[in-house]
């Protein structure tokens, strides 16, 4: 029982972000995005490349460049692709922190299960969850720049993403033998508190489940609304790149966002 509940402190967060062998997907429960393209985001540029190497570069003026060759824009359509530029760098960056949140919230839940049952043994699934912080910084920042899209997000898949629930059971085993001391302790002690009643000693143990959760919901759903907050703005992000594609045909094979259902 104690395993499960480490397990599902650790997995509890709900997934916002899907990937398969096609495509990226952003999903909420008012807005679904499908990411298309890649992205490489500096101080000074925005390059997005497509899958058969064609790449568009938007400098920090709004000039706009298609393999290195200028594309003539006028005065408006310079700054409204500065603006989709400035955009990108804000917004795209959240999915980073959303990833590395996931992780910081896996770690307040695990405390609280640690503090519950008197368990020392946690240190590895402490180390271990660093290692995935710094896994998600490696994905999402490479050589200066934030990237993001297919290559990214295969390079992290196959790194990270098919290992994850192997890693986690191995840890969780780890802290689990390492602590079966503490922890045998702590469930004498609380049925010596119910006085050796079965059905009471669950009902304490159900009671303790519940706190550990209050206390880790609400960062859970604030977590919740930055996911929901984040794929509006990808939907706005969308209706950018729409209307840019509209006035600037030549950009229409660079677009990112794609809504794929409301």
């Amino acid at each position: 029982m104690k395993q499960a509940l480490l397990l599902t402190a650790i997995l509890s967060s709900a997934p916002v972000l899907a990937h398969n062998d096609n495509h990226i997907s952003f999903s909420s429960d008012n807005c679904q995005i499908e990411f298309q393209n890649n992205v490489a985001i500096t101080p000074t540029e925005v390059a997005i490349t497509t899958a058969n190497s064609q790449r568009l570069t938007i400098d920090a003026d709004g000039q706009t460049f298609i393999n290195g060759q200028q594309v003539d824009i006028s005065e408006q359509q310079q700054r409204a692709l500065t603006h989709y530029a400035d955009t990108l760098r804000v917004e795209l960056p959240k999915v980073a922190e959303m990833a590395t949140d996931a992780v910081d919230l896996a770690e307040v839940a695990l405390n609280e299960v640690a503090i519950a049952f008197d368990l020392n043994g946690l240190e590895k699934l402490s180390s271990m969850l660093e290692e995935i912080n710094q896994e998600v910084h490696a994905t999402f920042y490479q050589q200066g720049s934030f990237v993001m899209g297919e290559q990214a997000f295969n390079d992290f898949s196959e790194n990270f993403e098919n290992q994850f629930e192997e890693r986690i059971e191995k840890a969780v085993k780890s802290a689990m033998f390492e602590s079966i001391g503490s922890l045998l302790v702590t469930i004498g002690s609380e049925m010596n508190n119910s006085n050796g009643n079965m059905q009471a000693f669950e009902q304490r143990m159900e009671n303790m489940g519940k706190q550990i959760e209050e206390k880790v919901s609400a960062q859970a759903e604030h977590l919740e609304q930055q996911a929901e907050s984040m794929c509006d703005n990808f939907a706005h992000i969308a209706e950018q790149e729409t209307a840019l594609s509209h006035a600037i045909p030549a950009l229409s094979s660079y677009s990112l966002m794609r809504v794929t259902a409301q």
